[in-house]
């Protein structure tokens, strides 16, 4: 008699096995806390899984099986991001299971935004000032003046023919 009613009672659950969810078994994956903080700090710190906060702080994120990364922004400074790798380690009989982050606390050194340079006029090219007279060159100067014609030379004088 028992077993009529054992297998009545499983056919009564498998008969309803439609509206029920196995899903309900299942464990839902831990949350992994992770520390955030930036040099300066007060960056505001986005999760690709979506939390997010004000540094130094810490968000819980679900243990996913893909990297995520953090997103920080400041102004005044460069924006940064940081991958950030989610290592599982299965647990045996003595350990549990474990779930971190690599790195953990993730960290960033923002860089200052430089200002933009300002914007320079184009070099125009100064208009050539009218030749002034050309100055005699003094007297008493030994050289000759470089913007001048160049002196002509003389030939030289010919020598008497030699009388026989």
């Amino acid at each position: 008699m028992h077993r009529v009613i054992a297998i009545a009672f499983a056919g009564a659950g498998l008969a309803g096995c439609s509206s029920v969810s196995w899903d309900m078994f299942k464990s839902t994956p831990p949350a992994v806390q992770v520390r955030l903080e930036s040099n300066p700090p007060g960056a505001e710190a986005v999760t690709s899984l979506g939390p997010g906060c004000k540094t130094p702080c810490a968000v819980s994120v679900p243990a996913s099986d893909v990297p995520f990364t953090v997103n920080y922004t400041l102004n005044q400074f460069l924006p940064a991001s940081v991958p950030v790798n989610v290592i599982k380690t299965p647990g045996d009989f003595s350990t549990p299971a474990s779930v971190t982050t690599d790195p953990n606390p993730v960290f960033v050194e923002l860089q200052p935004a430089v200002p933009p340079k300002p914007v320079k006029k184009p070099h125009r090219p100064k208009k050539p000032k009218a030749p002034k007279a050309a100055a005699p060159a003094s007297a008493g100067s030994p050289f000759p003046d470089p913007k001048s014609a160049p002196p002509a030379i003389a030939p030289p004088p010919e020598a008497p023919a030699p009388t026989r």
